[in-house]
C-alpha cells in the first residue's frame, strides 16, 4: 500500500501490521468496489459519496431511536449531526462543479443509497462488531469502524479511478474521513 503511495523504502518494525492487536480494516479487497466503476466523472463521485454518507446518517437515526440509554441516543443524534454537515459539503461541491444551483430536494432524488460507509449494510455492520448499543465506549468504537472502513474504501477506490478531477474529489472526501476518525478518538478519550 505504501510503495503504491510512492514511498521509496518501507520498514517493517517490530512486527507491522502482524504485531497489530486492535481493529483493522475488514473483509475482501474489492468490498464496497462494485459502488464505483472507475469511470465516474466528479459529479457521479459526489452523488455516490453522499449516498454512502446518507446510509449511515440513516443508521445513526435508526441506532438513536432504537437506543435504550439517554447518554447513547444523545451520542447517535450527534454521529447523525455529523453525517448530515458532511453530505452538506459533498451537496454545496456537487453545485459549486456543476456550475448550478439544484435544490437539496432534488438532489437527493437522483441519489440512491446502496450502503453504509465502508461498503457494508448496517445488518452487516452490527453482525460484524456486535456492539454493545447502551454502552457509549462501543457506540463510538462502531463509528469509528465505520469511518475506518469509508477511509480504506475511499483510498482503494483513489487508486480505480481514471479521471484525475474524480479523483482528488475522492481523496478529498478521504481525507474527511480521517478528520472524523480524530474527532471521534477525542471523543472517545474524553469518557
Amino acid at each position: 500500500m505504501l510503495a503504491g503511495k510512492g514511498f521509496k523504502k518501507v520498514f517493517n518494525v517490530a512486527g507491522g501490521i502482524k504485531a497489530w492487536h486492535a481493529k483493522t480494516a475488514i473483509g475482501p479487497q474489492d468490498l464496497g468496489m462494485d459502488l464505483f466503476s472507475g469511470k465516474e466523472e466528479p459529479l457521479d463521485v459526489l452523488k455516490v459519496a453522499y449516498s454512502l454518507e446518507q446510509g449511515l446518517c440513516d443508521f445513526y437515526i435508526s441506532m438513536e431511536i432504537e437506543a435504550k440509554h439517554e447518554k447513547v441516543r444523545d451520542l447517535f443524534a450527534k454521529l447523525s449531526e455529523i453525517e448530515v454537515k458532511h453530505q452538506m459539503s459533498i451537496y454545496t461541491a456537487y453545485n459549486d462543479i456543476s456550475n448550478g444551483e439544484m435544490g437539496r430536494d432534488e438532489f437527493e432524488k437522483m441519489v440512491e443509497t446502496k450502503a453504509l460507509e465502508g461498503g457494508l449494510s448496517t445488518r452487516e455492520y452490527l453482525d460484524l462488531f456486535n456492539p454493545d448499543l447502551t454502552s457509549e465506549i462501543d457506540v463510538i468504537s462502531l463509528a469509528m469502524s465505520i469511518e475506518a472502513q469509508a477511509l480504506d474504501l475511499y483510498q482503494r477506490v483513489s487508486a480505480k479511478i481514471k479521471n484525475p478531477a474524480s479523483r482528488d474529489i475522492i481523496n478529498k472526501i478521504a481525507n474527511e474521513e480521517k478528520v472524523h476518525l480524530a474527532s471521534l478518538g477525542k471523543l472517545m478519550d474524553s469518557l
